[in-house]
């Protein structure tokens, strides 16, 4: 065994490569990107033949994923919790295939929103798929469940879904490794149809079968070597408070000397969660607190296993805030204890909202932009998700909306057809191969009035700088979808050229049908790393 300084992501990272993992597929998305490149960086991939790139989105990515464990071999998907939106789909019918070769699903939820647009909690979909859930407080339970996740895969026949938190995903610790990767036989190739081919008489037997297994899924998790239920001095008989805590919620009760303020803790680190544990601690205790980072999940739960009669707090009653992460001074709030404070908290301090780089060209995109459609009053931006969403701030103030990946074709398509003139769609090069040219192909077929920038910078941006699935590829792509040659244009965005880029806008507004305009140019980031890497 040997010591490691990793974050979580790169625990979930290096736990898979040591349990024999074989390929990963990912669309990058903060919390979950550093998994996939710390296994990019991992100097042993190309020995162990590890197939590691960048997918095109993350149902992409899960249909690969399976396709791998199908030929026999362990396999992993990451992406964050509003990826699972776009992966669910193949998600949830992997539960109804089944699985031949290990597969562990790795979704990232983002609680206060940090860098996404919604607190969705991934367990939910774990749930609803009606597959085994594991969930680790510590960067040590990251990497030692990634080898009990792919047994328990294997020997379930089931997909496996990880749901991790962003301070756990971005946060470092000491974690203890094996030296060397396990030898892990592939399987052999399925071969079974009535487990693959997801027909109607197929599917209903297969659903069956899914639905029976979830009492031993649950009996499993009562068993799991990372679940626990913790009694105090006084032991079982305790009638007081509990305590029910998942991920870093844990950490938080246990910051708080729970156990030695003589309150009972279960944790709960696999689900389906099990009933037999809940109801042990509700027989010795006379109300439960449930501590958990997201949504109530837990709670609700717990609520329909003890009775309507047995007070159950938490994220419902008020007890823990609703929305945002927990910390330990909101877990010591809810024990009615006080925070304790070791610093002041600054007063005065103005905060300095994101802004595009300086030099970037989404920068020039936006000054273009907003200088034709200041003749065009009734015009409307539709934009996406990238670098390019601050276009929303000072001193731009250039888009009207930013709601998925994607959208911005379709709600501008949309806008359009009710007449809205011009409407205009911004999106970057990575999120159009990601969602993007289905909108393009609705808009081409129903000849719809709309202008798409694809503001192209050559890199997936907004998550550091990864590569994007549609590189020097765009012209063609939309001439495919049906887009006219003559209206798919290319422009450099440069302070020099603002006078050409501008009287093409104009132009491709005054077009009725569909036009593309595309400004690329590199990343000022991207291109900074690499000047500075060529003088080394």
């Amino acid at each position: 065994m040997t010591t490691k300084l990793l974050l979580g992501d790169e625990a979930v990272a290096l736990g898979a490569i040591n349990a024999g993992l074989k390929g990963v597929y990912a669309y990058p998305g903060t919390p979950s990107t550093e998994i996939t490149e710390y296994i990019q960086n991992y100097e042993a991939r190309n020995a162990d033949g590890i197939h590691c790139t960048w997918s095109s989105n993350e149902k992409t990515a899960m249909e690969a994923a399976l396709g791998m464990s199908y030929a026999g071999c362990r396999s992993m998907v990451c992406m964050k919790h509003v990826g699972m939106n776009v992966a669910a789909d193949a998600f949830v019918n992997s539960a109804m295939t089944g699985v031949n070769g290990g597969l562990v699903v790795v979704a990232a939820d983002d609680p206060s929103m940090h860098s996404s647009q919604n607190e969705q909690d991934s367990r939910f979909y774990g749930k609803f798929a009606m597959i085994p859930m594991l969930e680790p407080s510590t960067q040590q339970e990251a990497y030692d469940m990634m080898d009990y996740a792919f047994k328990l895969s294997e020997k379930e026949k089931l997909p496996v879904l990880l749901r991790l938190t962003t301070r756990l995903a971005h946060s470092r610790a000491a974690v203890s490794v094996e030296e060397g990767k396990s030898c892990v036989k592939s399987l052999p190739v399925a071969k079974d149809p009535r487990s693959w081919v997801l027909l109607p008489a197929n599917a209903r037997r297969k659903n069956d079968l899914l639905t029976a297994a979830q009492q031993h899924l649950e009996d499993l998790a009562a068993e799991s070597p990372f679940s626990s239920l913790m009694f105090p001095g006084k032991g079982p008989g305790h009638k007081g408070l509990g305590i029910i805590a998942t991920g870093t919620g844990y950490n938080y009760v246990m910051e708080n000397r729970a156990l030695e303020a003589d309150i009972p803790v279960l944790k709960v680190a696999q689900y389906p969660l099990p009933a037999t544990m809940v109801r042990a601690l509700a027989e010795a205790c006379t109300e439960i607190l449930v501590v958990e980072d997201g949504q109530p999940f837990v709670e609700e739960q717990v609520k329909a296993m003890v009775g309507a009669g047995y007070r159950v707090s938490g994220k419902l009653t008020g007890a823990l805030p609703r929305t945002g992460e927990l910390n330990p001074d909101i877990v010591a709030a809810a024990l009615g204890r006080e925070p304790e404070q070791f610093y002041a908290r600054p007063q005065g301090i103005v905060p300095r909202p994101p802004a595009l780089c300086q030099g970037c060209g989404h920068r020039d995109v936006y000054i273009s932009l907003n200088k034709v459609l200041a003749s065009y009053p009734d015009a409307r931006v539709f934009a996406d998700i990238g670098c390019y969403t601050l276009g929303a701030l000072p001193p731009f103030c250039a888009i009207d909306s930013c709601v998925d990946m994607g959208a911005s074709i379709t709600m501008a398509k949309g806008a359009a057809d009710a007449g809205v003139w011009p409407a205009v769609a911004v999106i970057g090069d990575s999120t159009f191969t990601h969602s993007g040219m289905t909108g393009l192909l609705d808009a081409v077929n129903d000849g719809s009035d709309i202008t798409v920038v694809i503001s192209d910078n050559l890199t997936t941006a907004m998550t550091g700088g990864q590569d994007s699935a549609g590189t020097n590829k765009f012209e063609v792509i939309c001439i495919a979808l049906g887009v006219a040659p003559e209206h798919v244009r290319v422009v450099v965005p440069l302070q020099k050229n603002m006078e050409e880029i501008t009287a093409v806008i104009r132009e491709e507004l005054d077009y009725h049908g569909v036009s593309v305009i595309i400004p690329r140019r590199e990343c000022i980031q991207t291109l900074s790393r690499k000047a500075r890497a060529a003088k080394r």
